[in-house]
């Protein structure tokens, strides 16, 4: 998968690189010559996750370091503005961090339900505030990790709101439909130079497994489901795309523009971005 010629070669960004799927996806990445942003929740798993992938073989240059809590929207904030800060250039966001729905509800310092802020509107106040620099990289993307689950949930008022009967199956499902029609919204109200795709990687054998299933793929399989709709030269923006990194069906809410106009005001809003 190396890039064969300099303008090949790209600037990613992996949030929620230190294991599973950010990390395989990272490895393959940097294994290709491309300059990765390894993202993590605290610097010492940046740091670990670094060594490893040094050790599997990484040139260290090519390796970078972003930390913040998706928990908390100031540390996003700051991150979004050290990234931007320290890389002139950023051709591909993977907004990859991601947790299953805790056995009870819990929020954020910032007010959400913990898995509500940190799967979708905290993906969200990263990108708005990356889009700039998104914008000025020629041929930029956003690669938006979905879920086939998502088909399953609503997003509702209520549900926006949080004002509702809590399961971590249904706040998981909801989180990754919002941020499938992030990834329609996108492409009308997101910088215009870059495209945008949402992907279902696959059941993996990762922490997210015990939401989807007892038995998954090795984690890297869905890593070059990833990796490979990052480095493909053409993909159709605003699409959603399976397993076999093939487009297909998202929820039928992800096509109604009125309830994608609608999710985007509100995350703007929800971030402060409004």
């Amino acid at each position: 998968m190396p890039g064969t010629a300099e303008e090949d070669l790209r600037t990613v960004l992996v949030t929620g690189a230190t294991d599973g799927l950010g990390y395989e996806t990272a490895r393959l990445l940097a294994a290709a010559d491309h300059d990765v942003i390894v993202h993590g929740r605290t610097a010492g798993q940046v740091d670990d996750a670094m060594e490893r992938l040094v050790k599997d073989g990484i040139d260290p240059l090519r390796l970078h370091s972003a930390v913040a809590d998706f928990a908390c929207f100031n540390e996003v904030a700051t991150m979004a503005h050290l990234v931007s800060k320290a890389h002139p250039r950023l051709d591909v966001l993977v907004n990859n961090a991601a947790i299953a729905g805790a056995e009870h509800r819990e929020l954020t310092e910032d007010g959400y339900e913990r898995t509500w802020q940190i799967n979708y509107l905290s993906p969200y106040l990263l990108t708005t505030m990356l889009e700039r620099r998104l914008a000025a990289t020629p041929r930029s993307r956003v690669v938006n990790v979905s879920s086939s689950h998502h088909v399953w949930a609503s997003l509702e008022p209520a549900a926006l709101k949080e004002m509702h009967r809590y399961s971590p199956h249904s706040a998981y499902s909801r989180s990754k439909l919002a941020l499938t029609m992030f990834t329609k919204g996108l492409t009308m109200y997101g910088a215009a130079r870059s495209t945008a795709i949402s992907v279902h990687p696959g059941i993996l054998d990762t922490a997210l497994l015990p939401t989807y299933s007892e038995a998954g793929r090795p984690a890297v399989e869905g890593a070059r489901v990833v990796a490979r709709l990052c480095m493909r030269q053409k993909v159709f923006n605003g699409a959603y795309y399976n397993e076999k990194s093939e487009p297909a069906h998202a929820a039928a809410v992800v096509e109604n523009l009125t309830a994608v106009k609608q999710l985007w005001n509100v995350s703007a809003n929800l971030t402060g971005m409004g």
